[in-house]
């Protein structure tokens, strides 16, 4: 078995679940007492957050490279960062370190042409709905096109992510927000919506709507301990 890298904190909700989902997986794959073979970095999340708020993404490449090199160092066969909006680093991690990361839209992007799917719905934080590093590595690998929400639903987003998920408040009224803003998607033509926040997931799962959801949590999770068992 491959070790895994997990660079996590971002936020440390859903690094648990990532721990928590990983190692079931390998249970469920291996039977016994198996579990991940795996290092995890846990940042302080406050920290990180100030750069990001500040749009000062430099230090925050800087800070996370620092880190990947450590668990480099330490051994560890391939990396995973545990939040979508920090992939707007990853070329910048990937081109600076020697072994592999796994991008966190790949397993995303597989699972939505496999659902023979051309149109989604992109739910996360302002950074990933809004800038394009997301959304240009579905198009351009995989030729999904992604709708994301108005202004208004995206700030809505963007506070229940960060003022309740990320610290671990989960409530009713966030739940039907969530669910409203999956069904206006559908509703503009998205055949299926990512929950392209690892939190999200905290909040809603399929079992909530009709409509496919794409949980990158769980798919990014799965593609790692696959990743770690193949031989």
């Amino acid at each position: 078995m491959k070790i895994i890298g997990l660079i996590g904190g971002m936020s440390w909700e859903s690094t648990q679940h990532y721990y928590e989902l990983m190692n079931r997986y390998v249970h469920e794959k291996l039977g016994g007492h198996n579990s991940m073979e795996a290092i995890i970095y846990s940042v302080n999340f406050e920290r990180i957050l100030k750069l990001v708020n500040q749009d000062q993404w430099s230090l925050v490449e800087q800070d996370l490279l620092q880190i990947a090199k450590k668990l480099e160092t330490a051994g560890v066969d391939f990396l995973i960062l545990t939040a979508n909006a920090i992939h707007k680093v990853f070329p910048e991690i990937e081109k600076a370190i020697h072994i592999p990361i796994l991008h966190i839209v790949d397993p995303t992007g597989d699972a939505i042409q496999k659902a023979g799917i051309k149109k989604v719905g992109l739910l996360g934080t302002k950074v990933t709905m809004g800038e394009p590093f997301y959304k240009e590595r579905l198009q351009e690998k995989y030729g999904i096109e992604t709708l994301v929400p108005n202004e208004e639903s995206q700030e809505s987003l963007h506070k229940i992510i960060f003022d309740e998920l990320t610290i671990g408040i989960t409530n009713e009224t966030s739940k039907k927000t969530l669910i409203s803003v999956i069904s206006e998607l559908y509703e503009q033509g998205a055949q299926g919506v990512i929950l392209g926040c690892t939190e999200l997931t905290l909040l809603v799962t399929q079992k909530e709507t009709s409509i496919p959801l794409f949980d990158t949590t769980s798919l990014h999770a799965k593609a790692a301990v696959d990743l770690a068992l193949l031989t």
